[in-house]
């Protein structure tokens, strides 16, 4: 027999596997098989990919580490840094607006909104009665919006500083969510003197209206920053981050109004919209030489600091959005291109009927009269329709809008303020027969009180025309003015030209004239007397709309220093320009003249020929 190990390898070699539970042949029951043992090279595999794995492992936490504190370290510095920064914003003040004298008619002083947390309010009732007193608002008020579903409600705006400063020295369990926000006031000491001119601000502090809105970018300056470092419990570290940009204020814009003057315009034209008859007025004194407006207003007027108590229809300025038909005061504009076109002189006498003939319609004077051998002089002092008409024949339609045009009639007059309308001219092209009788006369088209103010100012100042203007200058914080520049001026008559019509329009002030009560004692006046009907919108005819009545003149009549419009809008036609706009024209104009040290005139009023012998 073979020996039993031989047995066992064989067996194991060769035979079949057997079933579970079966002793192995040759092994003693219980006895556990060995495992087989790896080589030396399936070592070495092993042990080369833990290694790799290790590896890996590390270069990637390495890699992390580099990210974080090379790549990423300063972008994770600055987020910690701004965690742990508190930034409170500095407000610029809004610049001043001043008359042309320095006198302030809008200033800012600093004031903040009072807002509340109500999800960081702890005890509503504590805090309201807290507040209660110095905020001046009711506690229950109070408690009502500290009790809100919101995260932001304004308890109240336009706190002023030493109070918002109380309220920081309470207790800090009084005023647990309760935060700060700029909120500056606007103030306008002259109250509505100059209001049409210096606009106002909105609730957010922006300009809504005349030079608070064009001036817009120059008033309101750059805010600041204040960024303090603090611990996890909002208070300043004392050895932390301190870094404060200083706001930037906004700059001083002064007008070229004055204040003065500016108050004598607006009681007049308050006196003449109380009288019963006018319902509403506008009146411009502009400087002849320069195209400054010294003075502008309207009534009714508005405060500008109690805007929102005012009809919202009369927050504009109507000096330079409201339109109207001028009526003979256009016909300056008429005689004007007349002469300069050689066809007559002041002198030159016309043989004017009472009537002429226009299309389907016949223009009539004011009264009846035979023909009359009219000069030139005399058809202005008189304002005869027919006398304008019949040099306007000899102009021609198209050359008579070129001046037109060129006065500034059907166009923006460019200066600082919003809303300014162009009026209406229509091109002469479109005009018919009886349009081409109106426009002479002022009829059939719209200005604005300033540009017929500017038109005046072209005649007195020798037939150059310059853009009015209501800005002086701009003082930047640091001192630096920037001056307006003088618009440049454009010649719209020639000097004689315009020489000729400053006599004519004399006689209109004069004896036989139109408008004696415009005259001024010790100066010698020009001007021109209008009266027009208004348009009624309800049925795009004359009938039941109302009349205009205005007044334009200059003066001294030797040495020209002022023009003074007046327009004033009345239900009915029981008065004249020159019974009711010239009164008005006579008291601004002598104020103007007084104020701005204008020496009384040094030569006679000339004798005036209106009639042909």
């Amino acid at each position: 027999m073979r020996p039993a190990a031989a047995r066992r390898d064989g067996d194991r070699a060769s035979g079949p596997a057997r079933r579970s539970g079966s002793s192995a042949p040759g092994r003693e029951p219980g006895a556990r098989r060995r495992r087989p043992t790896l080589g030396l090279h399936q070592r070495d595999k092993r042990n080369r990919w833990g290694l790799a794995l290790l590896i890996t492992l590390l270069v990637v936490v390495v890699g992390k580490l580099v990210l974080l504190q090379g790549v990423d370290g300063a972008a994770y510095a600055k987020a910690a840094e701004a965690d742990r920064m508190s930034v409170s914003p500095i407000e610029a003040v809004r610049g001043q607006i001043t008359d042309r004298t320095g006198r302030v008619l809008a200033y800012s002083v600093a004031a903040e909104r009072v807002v509340a947390d109500p999800e960081a309010v702890t005890d509503p009732t504590r805090t309201a009665l807290a507040l209660t007193t110095l905020l001046d608002v009711p506690a229950g008020e109070l408690t009502e919006k500290l009790s809100r579903d919101s995260r932001y409600v304004v308890l109240k705006p336009k706190v002023p500083t030493d109070v918002t400063d109380r309220i920081r020295e309470l207790p800090r369990e009084d005023r647990t969510g309760i935060v700060f926000e700029p909120d500056p006031v606007r103030l306008y000491p002259a109250g509505a003197v100059g209001g049409q001119v210096v606009g106002f601000v909105g609730t957010d502090g922006a300009g809504l209206a005349g030079v608070e809105r064009t001036f817009e970018d120059q008033l309101t300056g750059t805010d600041g920053e204040e960024r303090t470092e603090v611990d996890g419990s909002g208070n300043p570290i004392p050895s932390g981050i301190d870094d404060t940009t200083p706001a930037v204020d906004g700059s001083t814009v002064a007008l070229t109004i004055d204040e003065d003057l500016q108050y004598v315009v607006q009681q007049r034209l308050d006196a003449a919209c109380a009288d019963g008859a006018t319902t509403s007025g506008s009146a411009v004194v502009q400087d002849v030489h320069t195209g400054e407006v010294v003075a502008m207003a309207a009534c009714p007027g508005y405060d500008p600091g109690r805007y929102n108590e005012t009809d919202p229809e009369l927050l504009g300025n109507p000096v330079v959005s409201d339109v109207y038909e001028p009526g003979s005061v256009m016909k300056a504009v008429t005689l004007a291109a007349a002469i300069d076109q050689g066809k007559a002189t002041k002198d030159t006498v016309l043989t004017v009927p009472d009537s002429i003939e226009a299309g389907d319609v016949t223009v009539r004077d004011a009264g009846r009269h035979p023909p009359r051998g009219y000069t030139l002089t005399g058809i202005l002092a008189k304002s005869s329709n027919v006398g304008a008409i019949m040099l306007a024949r000899e102009v021609g339609d198209g050359k008579l809008e070129e001046y037109l045009r060129a006065f500034g009639i059907g166009a923006q007059t460019g200066v600082e303020l919003p809303g300014e309308s162009a009026g209406i001219l229509e091109g002469s092209a479109e005009w018919t027969q009886s349009r081409a009788a109106n426009v002479p006369i002022g009829q059939g088209v719209s200005v604005t009180t300033l540009q017929m103010a500017s038109v005046y100012q072209t005649l007195a100042n020798g037939g150059v025309r310059i853009p009015p203007r209501v800005v002086s200058s701009v003082t930047a914080p640091d001192g630096t003015v920037t001056t307006a520049p003088r618009p440049e001026g454009v010649r719209v008559v020639s000097e004689d030209t315009a020489d000729q019509l400053t006599y004519m329009l004399e006689a209109v002030v004069g004896k036989g004239g139109t408008a004696p009560l415009g005259a001024v004692d010790g100066f010698r006046v020009v001007g021109k007397t209008g009266t027009a009907q208004r348009a009624n919108p309800d049925c795009s005819c004359y009938t039941g709309g109302g009349y205009f009545t205005t007044f334009v003149g200059y003066a001294p009549a030797d040495d020209p220093q002022y023009v003074v419009a007046v327009d004033l809008e009345r239900p009915t036609s029981d008065a004249e320009g020159g019974q009711v706009a010239a009164p008005v024209f006579k008291d601004v104009m002598r104020f103007a003249l007084t104020a701005g040290g204008v020496v009384p005139s040094g030569s006679p009023r000339p004798d005036f020929t209106l009639l042909a012998d």
